[in-house]
């Protein structure tokens, strides 16, 4: 064929890269029903339809790829139901936190699955147990999130035999990650409900393949260590420094506690943490979220060995992701549970009362660290009251667990022109609480200003048209409102709030994900 006769290649004519189709009246050549030229001039609306119908089609399959990219990610995903074992005693979520979300991450040791049984020593171990326990709290307001390590070897009580129905005074001491193997999943949350009155929304397990594979779709880890390591057990072997580690040595990495330390699950856990802190500066510093390819084969390796509550859907995942993208490192914090010895056994250990003082701030959603931003929750101000004491009622509740404290204070209120004052009793709780229904704000900075150091919100479920009080431990008494009513002192006030439980100690630290690595040696 000589080069007067050869057909063009495909793309040197406009309408060459399309199928021939009729019209819509079953006529001409697929043109529309103007004249072709043969030179490829047809009215410009014509073939800015073809690049329309050509894009177009692009969109549907980008959208396909993206619907079956979705789908199997989602198949990935093992659903395990334990809702019957979970008891129906569970905790309630305090108003302030309904919207906060409680998960709880559990990395098991199971030898079951392809390839888990070459990461571990299977002698003398039957049943999985959860080594790895971090209980998640994704704050309400999603603007910092905390991250508590429960050590592996606590002894707290437990439900007997995991029975779901057996009442808390039946409860015995186990070993924390023995209630994994006993009972599962069921077995663990409900050990974890009962003992911090924190209610879990969803649960995932991570076993060893689903970590190395996730550490690898990442590029590897950086981790520092300020001595040498020398694990017989996991067999890892690390001079002093900064190195990247793959998934199979961030393995041996964070289940190394032998030769290190005190050899100690409670310093392991200090690396893990710094490892999660890597993890995330690692995933933000690489903008994986924003790169669809090395997202989607991250996000295929996590499923892949992930088991979850049916809820904890991946849409479920990526509708909290999208909620907490604007969360700073800064704001992501770890904690490991404050314990000491356990007397009966000296290689295990109990929580200390001051652990009581994490689960509180995870109940009621605050931040635990003392420089959590204060203007977060308002507060009451200088400025003059605007709403006169006759014009408001209140509900004064006592949250305190001192009897009589209400009707103490609301009677402090009335004797200062508060006419409509009734009581009522609530949770216990610390610190004292203003709430108002919506467009009363004026109105519950005038009751805030009789109830020093006060915390003023906006009620989060209907309280009809009044101010509520909550009086909770080291609540201080009522004081005179500058814009008050009537010149009568104020009663008598002998009953007084509780002291608060103590304050974080020093036996509760924190690290943000923020943090250098190395910044802990």
């Amino acid at each position: 064929m000589d080069d007067a006769t050869e057909r063009p290649e495909r793309g040197d004519h406009p309408d060459d890269s399309f199928p021939r189709r009729r019209d819509v009246h079953g006529k001409g050549n697929g043109r529309g029903h103007g004249k072709d030229t043969g030179d490829g001039s047809d009215h410009p609306h014509r073939w800015r339809r073809w690049v329309a119908i050509g894009a177009a089609v692009v969109l549907v399959a980008v959208a396909g790829v993206s619907a079956l990219a979705f789908w199997r990610l989602n198949q990935n995903i093992t659903k395990v139901d334990v809702s019957s074992d979970l008891g129906t005693d569970r905790p309630t979520q305090a108003p302030e936190a309904t919207e906060a979300v409680n998960i709880l991450l559990i990395g098991s040791d199971t030898r079951e699955g392809e390839g888990n049984d070459a990461y571990a020593n299977t002698s003398g171990q039957s049943e999985p147990h959860s080594d790895t326990n971090l209980l998640v709290h994704l704050s309400a307001d999603r603007t910092w999130a905390t991250v508590v390590s429960i050590p592996r070897d606590s002894m707290t009580p437990a439900p007997p035999d995991c029975s779901a129905d057996a009442p808390k005074e039946q409860w015995v001491d186990r070993q924390w990650n023995h209630n994994f193997s006993m009972g599962g999943t069921g077995c663990l949350i409900r050990t974890l409900e009962g003992n911090t009155g924190v209610f879990i929304d969803h649960y995932a397990i991570v076993d060893f393949v689903g970590f190395k594979d996730m550490v690898n779709a990442l590029g590897g880890v950086e981790v520092c260590t300020p001595e040498a390591i020398d694990d017989p057990t996991t067999h890892l072997v690390l001079e002093p420094g900064r190195h990247v580690l793959d998934g199979r040595v961030a393995l041996q990495y964070v289940r190394a506690r032998k030769g290190l330390g005190d050899g100690s699950d409670i310093g392991r856990i200090g690396r893990q943490q710094a490892f999660l802190s890597s993890v995330a500066q690692k995933a933000t510093s690489t903008q994986l979220l924003f790169q669809p390819t090395r997202l989607y084969g991250f996000l295929d390796a996590a499923t892949k060995s992930l088991t979850t509550d049916p809820e904890f859907s991946l849409g479920t995942m990526k509708d909290l992701a999208e909620s907490v993208r604007g969360i700073g490192l800064d704001n992501i914090e770890f904690i490991t549970v404050p314990n000491e010895v356990y007397a009966p056994d000296p290689n295990r250990v109990q929580w200390q009362e001051s652990a009581d003082v994490i689960w509180e701030s995870l109940r009621e959603d605050r931040r635990l660290s003392a420089d959590a931003d204060p203007s977060a929750t308002p507060t009451p101000t200088e400025e003059p009251l605007t709403v006169s004491p006759d014009e408001i009622s209140v509900v004064v509740a006592n949250g305190s667990g001192a009897t009589g404290l209400a009707g103490q204070e609301a009677e402090a209120l009335r004797v200062q022109g508060f006419a409509d004052v009734t009581t009522d009793n609530a949770a216990n709780r610390t610190g004292t609480l203003v709430e108002y229904p919506s467009g009363m704000e004026e109105a519950a900075r005038t009751v805030a200003a009789a109830f020093p150091g006060a915390t003023v919100e906006e009620a989060s479920e209907p309280i009809g048209d009044v101010i509520r009080v909550t009086l909770g431990a080291g609540s201080e008494s009522v004081v005179e409102v500058p814009n008050r009513l009537g010149s009568a002192p104020l009663p008598s006030q002998p009953i007084t709030a509780p002291s608060p439980a103590p304050s974080a100690s020093p036996s509760i630290e924190a690290r943000t994900a923020d943090q250098d690595i190395c910044g802990d040696d």
